[in-house]
C-alpha cells in the first residue's frame, strides 16, 4: 500500500489479538468478517477510515503458532524483519484493511470491528486475504496493528469530495460515517457489478454516486473518468482519492493541474495492478505441485 497522505497515528500500536465473532457474505464481491474478543477492549476508534495491519493464520497453521510468534512493531523495519524470519510454513499473510465499522457493544456482548473484503477470484486464483474471507470460521484468531489515519480532518470535514475504486469503498464509508451533519459534498465510488453496489449512510448533503464499471476496464478508470467530468471543486474542499495505485496518481495530477490546494488533497495508493502482494511461499508451491 503506497500511502501519499500526512498519517494521523494512534496513540498506541500494540499487537492486539482478535476473534472472528461473525461473517456475512455482503453482495459478490464483498464479505464481512467482524472481529471481537480478545484484545479488543484495547483498540481505540478513531473513526474516517481508520486502517490497520491484519496478521491472518497461514492455512497450514491449524494451530496459530505463527500469530503467536509475530514480533512486536512487525509494522517497522526492525520488527518486520523479525516478522520474516518466522518460518514460512506458518508464518501469518499480513495485510492492509480499513475498519468499515466500530461498537462499543454489539451482538456478541463486547466491542466488535467489522472489516470488508473485496473477494478477487476464487478457489486457487483468490488471494491469501480473500480466501481466508470467504471460509473463516467463528472463534478463528487474528492479529492487528493500528495505523490511524490516511484522511486528515484537519484538512476540512464540511465540504469533501471523495473517490474511489471497490478497494476504497470501506474507507470512504468510513468517512462518511463520521462526516458531520451538515457536511456537503460528492462521492464517486466505481463497483466491479451491479450486485456489488452496497448502501451505506451518509450525510444529507453529501450526494454518493455508483460507477460500475464493464469487466475489461481497469480498475479506476471509470472512477476517474467521472472525475475528470466533474470539473473544479470547491477550493475548500477537502478531496480523499483512493484505490488502485493508477486512480490516486492520476486524479492529484488532474486536481492540481485545475489549481486545487496540494494540502486539501489527500490520496492513497492501496494496490497496484499487476503487482499484488504474492501468496506465501509455501502456498505458491502447493499450487505449482496440484
Amino acid at each position: 500500500m503506497s500511502r501519499y497522505s500526512r498519517l494521523t497515528k494512534p496513540v498506541a500500536q500494540d499487537l492486539l489479538r482478535l476473534e472472528v465473532v461473525r461473517t456475512e457474505r455482503l453482495a459478490p464481491h464483498w464479505m464481512r468478517v467482524t472481529l471481537g474478543g480478545g484484545d479488543i477492549a484495547r483498540f481505540s476508534p478513531m473513526g474516517y477510515d481508520q486502517w490497520f495491519r491484519l496478521f491472518l493464520p497461514h492455512r497450514g497453521d491449524s494451530a496459530g503458532a505463527g500469530l503467536e510468534r509475530i514480533p512486536a512493531k512487525a509494522n517497522k523495519i526492525f520488527g518486520y524483519l523479525g516478522y520474516l524470519r518466522i518460518p514460512d510454513g506458518i508464518r501469518p499473510v499480513m495485510r492492509n484493511y480499513t475498519v468499515r465499522a466500530h461498537r462499543a457493544e454489539g451482538t456478541s456482548g463486547g466491542p466488535e470491528l467489522d472489516v470488508d473484503f473485496v473477494l478477487h477470484g476464487s478457489g486457487s486464483t483468490a488471494g491469501p486475504a480473500s480466501r481466508w474471507a470467504e471460509t473463516a470460521s467463528v472463534g478463528e484468531s487474528v492479529v492487528i496493528i493500528d495505523e490511524g489515519l490516511g484522511f486528515s480532518p484537519e484538512r476540512g470535514v464540511d465540504r469533501v469530495l471523495l473517490v474511489a475504486d471497490e478497494t476504497g469503498v470501506p474507507a470512504v464509508a468510513g468517512v462518511c460515517a463520521s462526516l458531520p451533519a451538515h457536511a456537503s459534498g460528492t462521492v464517486l465510488l466505481e463497483a466491479p457489478s451491479p450486485e456489488d453496489v452496497v448502501a451505506f449512510d451518509a450525510p444529507d448533503g453529501v450526494e454518493v454516486r455508483w460507477l460500475v464499471r464493464d469487466a475489461e476496464e481497469r480498475p479506476g478508470a471509470v472512477a476517474l473518468d467521472a472525475l475528470l467530468r466533474l470539473g473544479a471543486p470547491a477550493s475548500d474542499a477537502h478531496v480523499f482519492v483512493v484505490g488502485e495505485q493508477s486512480l490516486p496518481v492520476a486524479a492529484r495530477r488532474h486536481l492540481v493541474g485545475l489549481g486545487h490546494p496540494k494540502d486539501r488533497i489527500s490520496f492513497v495508493g492501496y494496490w497496484r495492478r499487476g503487482a499484488a502482494s504474492p501468496a506465501p511461499r509455501s502456498e505458491r508451491a502447493q499450487k505449482e505441485v496440484s
